[in-house]
């Protein structure tokens, strides 16, 4: 078992944030492999082919790509903690990973090799700029095949934090990260559990952990470290594959508070902003902010200040009125 040890003040400053590095990541998992969960496969199959061309012609992108999936042991040059929270951009994350010596890029890889499944011919690791040429690899990859889905990406990863980040100001850090991956977990009250297999114990520094969702896959996690103790765990978001089927609004909620109200107010089965709101009905910022202030002025919805982020959920009231008719009748009194 692998532990994560933080201290208190460790832990007070730990965060959420945004990794386009790690997605783009998780974006070259799906597309080199062979099936994809149906909910992934729509997308890798309008970049699939494009990718596997560009593999094809380039022998150091089709080893290294060959290499990062299928191997326990994530090369430190590709797995960099984000520097800037939930502003982290591309550019910031890629420039670290230049900047990294060929002596290190290849030691990290020829340890990658010793973890991975597959046997591996490592003469793709001829030459020189090892790490300038990983970089270029992943804009290529970020700007062919992410970038035109960020928008949607970024506002369910964002999502994902809203959630986490209510269940961090209700309940503490033990209920944020719960059922976060597959293995984590709180273990005692100074450490989070990150793997089952045997490993040293990471102490985390007092700037805090940082924790990263992605949402192009939807099962598997890791960790990036930046010594001296630096850490970021990376996790699937909520959302990323389907979960317990909710019903759609029914025609007659509609018919009582308009369609775009009560998709809003189904919507808020799980807290949300107004531009996650909007971004995940396609709806505009003006719209989603009509149809709230009337919600509200109808005590169906309430809002909470998390930070910066105004985050809306359902009262009791909106609760019981978006609920299914088959609910309503199992808990009315007999």
């Amino acid at each position: 078992m692998t532990l994560l040890r933080l201290s208190s003040l460790a832990l007070s400053r730990s965060r959420f944030s945004l990794s386009p590095l790690a997605e783009t990541l998780a974006s070259i998992m799906v597309l080199n492999a062979s099936y994809a969960d149906p909910w992934l496969a729509p997308w890798r199959d309008r970049h699939q082919a494009a990718f596997r061309a560009g593999l094809d012609a380039d022998p150091f992108a089709r080893g290294l790509v060959g290499l990062l999936t299928s191997t326990t042991w994530m090369p430190g040059h590709v797995v960099i903690p984000p520097t800037a929270g939930m502003h982290t951009t591309i550019d910031s994350e890629l420039a670290q990973t230049a900047r990294i010596p060929d002596s290190t890029v290849r030691c990290e890889l020829e340890k990658s090799a010793a973890h991975s499944s597959k046997e591996h011919d490592l003469r793709w690791l001829a030459g020189r700029a090892l790490a300038a040429r990983t970089a270029a690899l992943f804009r290529h990859i970020w700007t062919a095949h992410v970038a035109p889905d960020w928008a949607r990406r970024r506002a369910l990863l964002e999502r994902d934090v809203t959630y986490r980040a209510g269940l961090l100001a209700a309940y503490g850090w033990p209920r944020a990260l719960q059922q976060m991956s597959r293995r984590s977990a709180w273990v005692g009250t100074d450490a989070i559990r990150f793997s089952d297999r045997p490993s040293p114990d990471r102490v985390v520094g007092q700037d805090g952990m940082q924790f990263v969702p992605i949402a192009a896959i939807s099962a598997g996690t890791w960790l990036c470290e930046r010594p001296p103790a630096s850490y970021a765990l990376v996790y699937p978001a909520r959302g990323t594959a389907p979960t317990q089927a909710h019903p759609a609004p029914g025609q007659a909620l509609g018919r009582l508070i308009g369609k775009g109200r009560a998709a809003i107010l189904h919507e808020l089965r799980r807290p949300a902003t107004t531009s996650e709101l909007a971004a995940h009905l396609g709806l505009s910022l003006g719209t989603v902010g009509d149809h709230l202030a009337v919600l509200r002025n109808a005590d169906l919805v309430d809002k909470t200040r998390i930070g910066k982020r105004v985050v809306y959920h359902r009262t009791k009231t909106g609760n019981i009125l978006a609920a299914p008719a088959t609910t309503r009748e199992a808990s009315a009194p007999a």
